[in-house]
């Protein structure tokens, strides 16, 4: 396994994502975030299992990441496992519609958005993992309303909680530096990971297995090799 992959900083990560849906790689953005979003489900259940960990809360932010969220879901759903939806603030754009949509199809419960908080209290209660899809590379502390009342209670929570690509609250280069993100027990990665994870000391995985080698080549990324036909590898632990 390669150990000196590339972490990316806002920009480059950016960067990188809008070559993969121009023509260097001819990607949709809906084919990206369908092998995102399953990478994140199969992180899930690899840590997991559905016998011990059934009932998991997906929390989706109103962008990308949120869309990822949902994409996991179904695969949650499809996997055996039990996915309740919650959005502190629904995505508006139509591909995120539809992504709602295909979860509702499989009849995975959302948490309607009237009284949210303590319906959120009250799916905290019966789950036993979150997938936190709130926020991502491109969020910039301070954390508003309505987050700043959410990510308070996912930590009081003690549930595990994995997160998607950084965790929520975390600046996507200079970490958890104002102390107010979440601990993730379980971190996937997407494309690569970010400058702010570097010090990240649980379990950590590489998901995305999407890149042409041309791009890993031309932006140096070194990715590791992926096992197999799996859509994850998991990264060494960093040593704190």
């Amino acid at each position: 396994m390669a150990l000196n992959f590339k972490y990316l900083t806002a920009k480059l990560a950016q960067q990188i994502d809008e070559e993969l849906m121009s023509t260097a790689g001819a990607f949709s953005i809906e084919q990206l975030m369908e092998l995102a979003g399953l990478a994140c489900a199969q992180t899930l259940a690899r840590v997991y299992n559905k016998d011990k960990y059934p009932r998991v809360l997906v929390c989706c932010g109103p962008g990308n990441q949120g869309g990822d969220g949902l994409v996991a879901a179904r695969h949650l759903g499809m996997f055996g496992y039990q996915p309740t939806i919650y959005m502190p603030k629904p995505g508006s754009k139509d591909i995120y519609q539809r992504l709602k949509t295909q979860c509702d199809n499989m009849k995975i419960h959302t948490i309607p958005p009237s009284n949210a908080v303590d319906d959120l209290k009250a799916a905290l209660a019966s789950s036993d993992v979150i997938l936190d899809a709130i926020f991502g590379f491109s969020f910039k502390p301070p954390i508003r309303a309505p987050f700043d009342s959410v990510l308070p209670l996912l930590t009081e929570s003690k549930l595990p909680i994995v997160s998607v690509d950084i965790p929520s609250g975390w600046d996507v280069e200079k970490g958890n530096a104002e102390g107010v993100g979440l601990q993730p027990d379980v971190l996937i990665s997407l494309t690569a990971p970010k400058e702010g994870v570097r010090q990240f000391g649980g379990r950590h995985f590489l998901g995305g297995r999407f890149i042409p080698k041309a791009l890993e080549e031309k932006f140096g990324l070194n990715l590791p090799e992926y096992p197999g036909s799996d859509q994850i590898v998991e990264l060494p632990r960093t040593k704190l």
